[in-house]
C-alpha cells in the first residue's frame, strides 16, 4: 500500500513539470471526484480560452513582441505570465511600461520576483513586429493609440478597440472579472500549465491589489484563481511585497494632503498636493484614505509635469468612475471602475483665476454623487 501511494505521488509530480520559476506543462493526471466536479464548473473557462490556444499556436520565431503595460502589480504579473506563455514560440518578447515606476510595492515586486520589465522608448518601437496590450486598452493613454495590437487582455470597462486590432488578433476584455491576473490564471489552467513560485506570487499579488483583498471588488472567478495560485506561491515573498507600501520621503507629502482635506457631497472629501514627481504618490495617498471610517469616497489631486491628475477611491457605495468621467472627460481623460477611477487633463485647462486644487474642488462640488442601488453594485 505504501509503495502504491509513492507511485501515485511520483506520477502526479511527473504530470506537473515545472520549468524554473516560470511555467510548467501539466499532462493531466487522473482527477479525483472533487476535481471532476470542479472541472465541470470550470468548463466555461476552458471553452472561452480555446481561441487563445489557437492564437498561441499561430505564433512563430519570426515574431518579436513588445508587451505594453502601465505598470502596477496586476499589469506586471499579467505581462510576466504572457511572456512565459509565448517566449518559446516567438523570436523575442519584452515587457515595457510607459509610466515611471516609483511605488514601493511595484519596485519590490520587480526586484523580488525578477520581473524583466523596462521603460518603453517609442523610438525603439520599430524593433518589434508585434505589440500586445496587457491590463489596459488603447484609449487609456495616448501613447497606446500609436500601435495595432495582436493581443489585448484586460478587465477594465470595455471600450471600442476594433480600430487598434491587428489581423488575427486575440482580444479578451472582461469587466466583470476583478483583475487581469485572474483572466491570465484562467488561461494557464485551461492550457494545463502550472506557474512556478515567482509567477504564482506575482499573479496572487495582482489579484490581491486590484480587488483590495476582495474588499473592493472580485467574484467567484477571482476567488477560485486566488485559491489555486496559493498552492504554488511563495508566501514569504508575498508578505515582503505587501509590507512595501510607503517611502519615508513621502511622509511630508502625506502631511500636506491631511492639511488640505476638504469635505465634499455624498460623504466624500478632496485632498490636494501641488507638484508631485509621480501619480503613484497620489494613488498611495488615496488608498490610505480608504481606511478612514465614515469616508465614502476620496479624490486626491496633484500636478504631474504639465498635467493635473486626480485619483478616486470609493467604499463601494458611490460610483467614482462615473464621477471622474462626468467631471473631467471634457477636459482630458476621465473614468474607471465604480470603486476606483482616475482623471487627467492639461494644466492649461485650469482657470487662471484659481489654483489647480480649487479648480478640481469646484468641479467635484458641482457633481451630485448619489448612493448606488444594490443592483448597480452587482454590475
Amino acid at each position: 500500500m505504501r509503495l502504491l501511494r509513492m507511485q501515485r505521488h511520483n506520477n502526479h509530480n511527473a504530470g506537473l513539470r515545472e520549468i524554473g520559476g516560470g511555467l510548467g506543462i501539466a499532462d493531466s493526471p487522473i482527477p479525483s471526484i472533487p476535481e471532476i466536479r470542479r472541472d465541470t464548473r470550470d468548463r466555461e473557462m476552458y471553452t472561452e480560452n480555446s481561441d487563445f490556444k489557437q492564437w498561441l499556436l499561430n505564433q512563430n520565431k519570426d515574431c518579436s513582441y513588445c508587451l505594453l503595460i502601465s505598470a502596477d502589480p496586476d499589469a506586471l504579473a499579467s505581462a510576466l505570465a504572457v511572456r512565459g506563455l509565448i517566449r518559446r514560440r516567438v523570436g523575442h518578447v519584452a515587457i515595457r511600461y510607459i509610466n515611471e515606476v516609483t511605488r514601493p510595492d511595484n519596485l519590490a515586486m520587480i526586484r523580488y520576483l525578477r520581473i524583466p520589465a523596462e521603460r518603453f522608448v517609442p523610438d525603439e518601437a520599430s524593433g518589434y513586429s508585434h505589440f500586445a496590450l496587457i491590463d489596459s486598452q488603447p484609449g487609456h493613454n495616448p501613447l497606446f493609440t500609436a500601435y495595432r495590437y495582436s493581443l489585448i487582455i484586460d478587465h477594465h470597462p470595455k471600450s471600442d478597440v476594433s480600430n487598434y486590432l491587428a489581423e488575427d488578433a486575440y482580444c479578451a476584455i472582461q469587466p466583470k472579472i476583478g483583475a487581469t491576473s485572474t483572466l491570465i490564471t484562467r488561461i494557464l489552467r485551461s492550457l494545463k500549465k502550472r506557474p512556478g513560485p515567482l509567477l504564482a506570487t506575482a499573479l496572487l499579488y495582482g489579484i490581491r491589489t486590484d480587488t483590495a483583498a476582495f474588499e473592493r471588488s472580485g467574484g467567484e472567478a477571482d476567488l477560485s484563481a486566488y485559491h489555486w495560485l496559493s498552492k504554488y506561491a511563495n508566501m514569504g515573498l508575498l508578505r515582503r511585497i505587501c509590507r512595501s507600501e510607503y517611502l519615508r520621503a513621502w511622509l511630508p507629502l502625506f502631511s500636506r494632503a491631511f492639511r488640505s482635506l476638504r469635505d465634499c457631497k455624498g460623504g466624500g472629501a478632496h485632498a490636494s498636493l501641488k507638484d508631485v514627481s509621480s501619480a503613484d504618490l497620489l494613488v498611495s495617498i488615496a488608498d490610505f484614505f480608504t481606511k478612514i471610517h465614515g469616508l465614502r469616497w476620496i479624490a486626491v489631486s496633484g500636478a504631474v509635469g504639465k498635467n493635473v491628475v486626480v485619483i478616486f477611491r470609493s467604499d463601494g457605495t458611490r460610483d467614482v468612475g462615473a464621477m471622474a468621467q462626468a467631471c473631467f472627460a471634457g477636459l482630458g481623460q476621465g473614468g474607471g471602475h465604480k470603486n476606483l477611477a482616475r482623471a487627467e487633463f492639461p494644466l492649461s485647462q485650469v482657470d487662471e483665476s484659481m489654483s489647480a486644487a480649487d479648480f478640481v474642488y469646484k468641479k467635484l462640488s458641482a457633481y451630485t454623487l448619489r448612493p448606488m442601488r444594490a443592483a448597480d453594485k452587482k454590475t
